[in-house]
């Protein structure tokens, strides 16, 4: 019994229980099914919350129903930093160079995804031979006219993925991608917090050389004072002498707090991918002991787990890890390829593409390594050893941004204390350089005391303005640690 190509039924039987087998082994897969390790909860965060945070969404029982946005930084309602925030994506070189390697990865993709189809070749040569006609057993007219020789091969060939190899490789690939695009995502935060930061300094230092230029004048003020006062014969040269050195001092602090913002200018104009000397920011003093402090939307640390682009990256490369673990169990198996030839080939340009000038070979092969002193066995352990070191590495991300957190929520919490003793110490401060200054004027007390209290009221005022500063800062900070407003669905999907 034959079938419709003249073939007997027993070979099509063959054919296609031949064909029915290969396509069950191909869904095979050897290899560890990836599971994402356990790492250390806890329920919630430990240290207290600032006076100005909602905790909602903080504690278990009250989950949150706001949450932090790609804009964060719209947050600290200040129109400055909201326009040079947004300069940050399109010209940052290092963000830039993130976005580069994200379509590296990207393009891996496509390069494994290649192997689930045959490679089809084509080698067409003409060439032309002329025999000798001295060689034994010629024909002497082909001697003559020599040979024509016209090819026009295609060749295929395929790789069965019986065991997964190329299925893990694309899903290798594909994890990669994403770890990439989390690292992009880690620094275009690390980039818009960087900002903020300097942003925030540079209005501080606008705030200290404010207040300089005001204790200037006063202490000009002092100096007329005391040497009205020497002119008098009411007070002693040292006053004088006194008097001037405070003045300097204070313009030598002035000079040095310029230097200090001008460093903050430079680098937000790098951040913003300007040379520094193309931008100049107008001054604006921070808002003293009343800072633009946002409440931010938090979250239970078990949420930080899918908030975090860091935790996200390192995440998708153990998931990559694990397929390279698979990947090497797979050189313990043979491998099945087909392969296949097929083409034209004559003798003149007349009868290269005629039908008897066909020619095809087909047919599958099997490979297996049977000796190889240990190589397969040390690349299997390599990639064990690997994955357990993207897990160790992906624990320790994560207890690092849980630190992070609770940093910066210890650190709102106690400077909200501290600035509200500080500011009774300047206002302390104050009273006791009025009370020094009208016993001064009265010839009661000498000029020291008067000195005294101008620097600690000074150096009160200053810490006023460095206080709201390591507020602000800490509030950024805490926005980085908490993800700002990227989660995991954001990650991309390969097909």
């Amino acid at each position: 019994m034959k079938d419709g190509f003249g073939r007997p039924a027993v070979q099509r039987s063959i054919a296609i229980s031949t064909l029915a087998f290969i396509c069950t082994m191909a869904g095979c897969r050897v290899g560890p099914q990836y599971v994402r390790p356990a790492t250390p909860l806890a329920p919630e965060f430990k240290e207290p919350l600032p006076a100005n945070f909602n905790d909602s969404g903080w504690k278990k029982s009250r989950p949150a129903d706001a949450q932090l946005k790609g804009d964060w930084w719209t947050l600290f309602n200040d129109d400055g930093l909201n326009a040079l925030e947004v300069e940050v994506g399109p010209a940052n070189q290092t963000l830039k160079q993130a976005e580069a390697n994200f379509r590296t990865a990207r393009a891996a993709i496509q390069f494994y995804r290649a192997s689930k189809a045959p490679t089809v070749a084509a080698v067409p040569s003409i060439g032309v031979v002329r025999n000798s006609v001295n060689q034994p057993y010629f024909n002497r007219s082909l001697a003559i006219n020599g040979t024509g020789d016209f090819t026009l091969p295609f060749d295929l060939n395929y790789e069965i993925d019986l065991w997964g190899r190329v299925r893990r490789s694309i899903a290798q690939a594909t994890e990669e991608a994403q770890a990439s695009a989390a690292d992009l995502e880690s620094v275009k935060l690390s980039l818009h917090a960087e900002l903020a930061i300097d942003y925030f300094n540079l209005r501080s230092a606008d705030a200290q050389r404010k207040l300089l230029d005001d204790t200037v004048l006063a202490y000009k003020n002092a100096l007329q004072l005391t040497e009205d006062r020497y002119d008098g014969g009411a007070a002693p040269l040292s006053d004088v002498t006194q008097a001037r050195t405070l003045l300097q001092t204070a313009q030598v602090q002035a000079t040095d707090v310029d230097i200090q913002r001008a460093d903050y200018e430079h680098a937000i104009a790098v951040l913003i991918g300007k040379a520094p000397s193309e931008l100049s920011l107008p001054k604006a003093p921070v808002t003293v002991n009343k800072p633009a402090l946002p409440a931010i939307p938090g979250m239970l640390p078990s949420d930080l787990l899918e908030r975090r682009p860091d935790i996200a990256a390192e995440e998708r490369r153990m998931a990559a890890a694990n397929e390279q673990i698979g990947i090497a169990k797979t050189a313990f198996y043979p491998t099945l390829s087909l392969s296949a030839v097929a083409g034209f080939t004559g003798t003149s340009a007349i009868n290269w593409f005629t039908w008897p000038s066909r020619f095809f070979a087909v047919g599958p092969g099997l490979s297996q390594t049977l000796f190889d002193h240990g190589r397969r066995r040390a690349t299997s352990d390599i990639a064990l050893a690997q994955y357990d070191s993207t897990v160790a590495e992906y624990r320790q991300t994560t207890l690092t941004a849980f630190q992070q957190v609770e940093d910066n929520l210890n650190a709102l919490h106690r400077l909200e204390v501290e600035a509200d003793q500080q500011r009774q110490a300047t206002t302390a401060a104050q009273e006791s350089l009025d009370l020094f200054n009208t016993r001064y004027e009265g010839g009661v007390d000498t000029y020291l005391q008067v000195i005294t209290w101008q620097t600690a009221l000074l150096q009160n005022e200053r810490n006023d303005i460095d206080i709201t500063r390591r507020r602000l800062e800490a509030s950024v900070l805490l926005v980085k640690a908490l993800g700002g407003g990227w989660n995991t669905t954001q990650l991309p999907q390969h097909p």
